[in-house]
This record gives structure tokens, sequence and C-alpha cells, in this order.
């Protein structure tokens, strides 16, 4: 009796594993079967960026360029037109006033370019060069008086060496006016102050390090 137990037990094994083997064979044959593998974080999962660090390389100051006078985007008041040409404001510039320029500044320059003119070639309306890198401001209301030492303004389209304010023909579209200071490493070559505006604009393009901008708009 016990021999016939025994012999039926190793039947019984021996159809187990082979079970086993049957089915082991068919869940490598096909994977959506097999028990899922278990991946280590660290295993090609993009698991080390967070919302914080993705693309976070600003700086935590912007060098800024505002005007007490005007917001971005908003239209000039009628006193910073110019006055001839058919316009008759008073000829005087906003006041500006900056910050947070890079640490390597050694000078500054600021234009005033309108791109809307109908020149081809837009209208440079006001250039100043070579602006102290301990300036903090214009208060071109006041200029000359106010203009920083050693800082120069150069020939504007009008052909003065002075603010020209917007005079837009009658009747266009309201052209943008760019008020543009620009963080210099160095002196801008200023030989004679009735050099034209294009050339001015290249020097301060090779110089720059840093810009900041803000644009209003007039029309009449």
């Amino acid at each position: 009796m016990l021999k016939i137990v025994a012999f039926i037990m190793m039947g019984l094994t021996f159809i187990t594993l082979s079970l086993g083997l049957l089915f082991g064979g068919f869940a490598s044959l096909h994977p959506a079967h097999a028990a899922p593998v278990t991946q280590s974080a660290d295993a090609g999962a993009p698991g080390h960026f967070t919302n914080s660090s993705i693309g976070q390389s600003e700086p935590t100051t912007v060098f800024t360029l505002t005007s007490p006078d005007f917001k971005e985007g908003e239209v000039l008041k009628p006193e910073f037109s110019y006055n001839g040409f058919g316009c008759t404001g008073k000829n005087v510039a906003p006041t500006l006033n900056w910050d947070h320029a890079p640490s390597e500044t050694k000078y500054f320059a600021l234009t005033v370019y309108d791109p809307d003119a109908p020149t081809g070639s837009g209208w440079w309306h006001w250039l100043v060069v070579n602006i102290p890198k301990e300036a903090k401001s214009l208060d071109a209301s006041k200029l000359p008086a106010t203009l920083p030492e050693g800082a120069l303004t150069t020939q504007n389209d009008y052909g003065a060496t002075s603010y020209g304010g917007p005079c837009p023909p009658v009747g266009d579209k309201s052209h943008r006016y760019i008020f543009t200071l620009y963080a210099l490493k160095d002196k801008v070559a200023v030989n004679d102050v009735h050099v034209p505006a294009a050339q001015i604009g290249y020097q301060i393009n090779q110089l720059k390090i840093a810009q900041a901008q803000i644009i209003g708009y007039y029309g009449r």
C-alpha cells in the first residue's frame, strides 16, 4: 500500500513540474501575460526634474527702464511732441529711470527711435551717449542742466543735437517711439556730435552688454 501511495505522489509531482514548465514558457513568449518588471527610479526615469528647476536660469534682477510720465504701451502726452513741422508740442522728453544694470557696465547710451516713420529707415529722435555708470535717471525736462557730466547728445534726424519729439504725419496710424537704454562695456567714440545717427547706433551695438526698453505711442 505504501508503494502505491509513493507512486501516486511521484506522478503528481511530475505533472506539476510539467505544467509549470509549460506555462512558464508560454509567459516568456507572450510578455503581456508575464509578471510586471519593477524598475528602479534611477533607470532612465525623468525624476530628477521639478517645476522649479526646469528652465530656471533667469537672473534674480532684471535690467529695467521706466518712466513716471508713461507706462509701456501708453500714448505719450502732447507736451512730449515736437514743436515744428506742424506739431505744437513743448518738445520736452519724458523723465526716464533705470535700475539693475549689469555689474560690468562702464557707460550707458540712450536712443529714441520711430520705426514707423515714412522714410524707409525710421527716424532717430534722440541719442545720448557716454552716460556715466553711476547715473540712474535722466530728467530730460531740465536738459541740458541735468545731463550727467561727460554725456553727449549727438545729432538726431531733425538735424539737432537734442531731443526731438514725435511728429508723425496727420492721419497716419499711431507710431511707436522706442526708448532704449544700453549698458555698454566702453565709451562710444565721438569726434563730432553731428555724426549720422546710424554710425552712433553701430558703435552702440558693438559695445552693448544689455539693453532695456519702454515703448510709447503717438499719433495725430
